[in-house]
């Protein structure tokens, strides 16, 4: 069993930044592929970012790319989301989760869950 703690979440100004961090309790951290997901009011949980195990391999979702950045510090069973440019429609509950599949981008494939922080943007 693996637990997520999500922190780093707030209310923030349009075009500030925030940066989330997700520890994981496993020793086996290094093993797992790294996900964030959202999920806004009334909306479906969508794909954030994600990160390989190594930290090798990063993907983003079209609507964060240049803007956001997953990082990964193994020694410390961590996971970042640095998020600049923040707007408004960036507010959301922002999860980690974690999985062992090749595929990234579905919340199906990811097998352990963090509770959530939210992110909120004022304009």
């Amino acid at each position: 069993q693996v637990q997520l703690v999500e922190s780093g979440g707030g209310l923030v100004q349009a075009g500030g930044s925030l940066r989330l961090s997700c520890a994981a309790s496993t020793r086996t951290f290094s093993t797992y592929t790294m996900g964030w997901f959202r999920q806004a009011p009334g909306k479906e949980r969508e794909f954030v970012a994600a990160i390989s195990w190594s930290g090798g391999s990063t993907y983003y979702a079209d609507s964060v790319k240049g803007r956001f950045t997953i990082s990964r510090d193994n020694a410390k069973n961590t996971v970042y989301l640095q998020m600049n440019s923040l707007k408004p429609e960036d507010t959301a509950v922002y999860y980690c989760a974690a999985h062992r599949s090749s595929s990234v981008y579905y919340s199906s494939s990811y097998d352990y869950w963090g509770q959530g922080t939210q992110v909120t943007v004022s304009s």
